[in-house]
């Protein structure tokens, strides 16, 4: 598929800093990661990602790392411990083939499980930042951290942005020469600014700046050995099936033939490759979720143009501000990115619309009650259990 670089793949590139920002500000500011080596990984990936790919393809945090790290204040060693981990298990499946083994045993009506629950949950979270509740506003103590005034009387700061970059985003949702992503960034960006945001540029200096090689050393045995009960095997459930197997999914049903290239094996073999890079800068685990290419695509990205765009504005500010790039990106309200995830996670939970069958659907809201009362990879893993159960004639509904 031929790149372009049109308004709507702008708007596009930048549809899911919704999910991306405020789990990387909390890594930066909470766990002390690297911003230049954070920043510069995401944009290496995006952009290998998207020359491999050939279609849009998402680069997320690995969320369950990133809200274990945060909400336990671990250290920077444990956190890129845990990348390495995820590397060599990702890279372990994709150059064995292991990946389409776990593919084969996991039915469609537990990707759309996966799918739907995840898009819930990414719509739960844009709201709770609208309303000023996101975990990073709790974090600071503030709904909206960068900006002057926090309310209206009674109102929320980040409700009033919220309410009116909503309706902004319904209005040009389809609007081609007013993209809606392109429009809601761009005019974020500058009512950040004219609300008080605009003084994080003051700590911005304009230089070369080249990310330092393990900037926190070597993580010992005991970062490894801990990373891996309580970062890793958690998050491994979830990334076979959001960003491996669901992701690979939904790439075929947005691109068809296009999509080829996206196959389990090669998508963990990506995500290997990007999470040593993102070890070795003091960057946070990434992955492609299948939220993020959601987000991507329902903003107007249709090509890889899309991940060439977004990837070279994270690496410009990795490399011409350095640790000044997350001051940067602090001129995006709190209500901005919620509404942004809001309309990435509402995009991808009406995947589910081609489920007609009883029994996938109940398969589909058992997934979805399960994740919302524990969390996604417990169930993953009950989905597949109760597919197998329904199969074998041992459960009916």
């Amino acid at each position: 598929m031929q790149m372009r670089f049109n308004r709507m793949e702008w708007a596009g590139s930048v549809g899911d800093l919704g999910t991306l920002l405020p789990l990387a500000f909390a890594l930066i500011m909470i766990n002390g990661l690297a911003p230049g080596g954070l920043f510069l990984s995401i944009g290496l990936l995006y952009i290998f990602g998207g020359l491999y790919y050939r279609v849009p393809i998402a680069v997320q945090p690995m969320k369950v790392v990133a809200a274990y790290a945060v909400a336990l204040s671990l250290s920077a060693e444990v956190i890129t411990a845990s990348g390495m981990l995820m590397a060599a298990f990702l890279l372990l499946l994709g150059s064995t083939g292991l990946t389409d083994f776990v593919a084969r045993i996991v039915p469609r009506a537990v990707v759309r499980g996966v799918q739907m629950t995840t898009g819930v949950l990414l719509l739960s979270k844009g709201v709770q930042m609208v309303i000023g509740n996101g975990d990073f506003q709790k974090l600071q103590g503030s709904v909206e951290p960068f900006l002057s005034s926090q309310s209206i009387g009674p109102v929320p700061m980040s409700l009033l942005i919220g309410v009116a970059f909503a309706l902004v985003t319904f209005l040009l949702l389809n609007n081609k020469r007013y993209p809606a992503g392109l429009v809601v960034v761009v005019l974020g960006g500058v009512v950040g600014a004219l609300l008080g945001a605009g003084n994080e540029l003051k700590q911005v200096t304009l230089g070369f700046h080249l990310p330092e090689i393990l900037p926190f050393g070597l993580p010992t045995w005991t970062d490894f050995s801990y990373a891996l009960l309580v970062l890793v095997l958690p998050q491994v459930p979830m990334t076979m099936g959001n960003a491996v197997i669901a992701n690979r999914d939904l790439s075929f049903e947005y691109f068809g033939d296009e999509s080829r290239r996206v196959t389990d094996r090669a998508l963990c073999m990506s995500m290997g490759l990007g999470n040593i890079a993102s070890f070795l800068t003091g960057g946070m685990p990434l992955c492609h979720g299948a939220g993020g290419l959601a987000a991507h695509y329902r903003f107007g990205a249709r090509t890889s143009g899309s991940n060439m765009i977004i990837g070279g504005a994270f690496i410009l500010l990795a490399v011409l501000l350095g640790a000044g790039s997350v001051n940067v990106l602090h001129l995006l309200p709190m209500g901005v990115l919620g509404v942004l995830l809001f309309f990435s996670g509402s995009q991808l939970a009406l995947t589910i619309m081609d489920v007609d069958n009883r029994t996938d659907l109940f398969i589909i809201v058992v997934m979805l009650g399960i994740a919302l009362a524990s969390n996604l990879a417990w169930a993953f893993g009950v989905g597949i259990c109760l597919h197998y159960a329904f199969r074998m004639g041992r459960l009916s509904i």
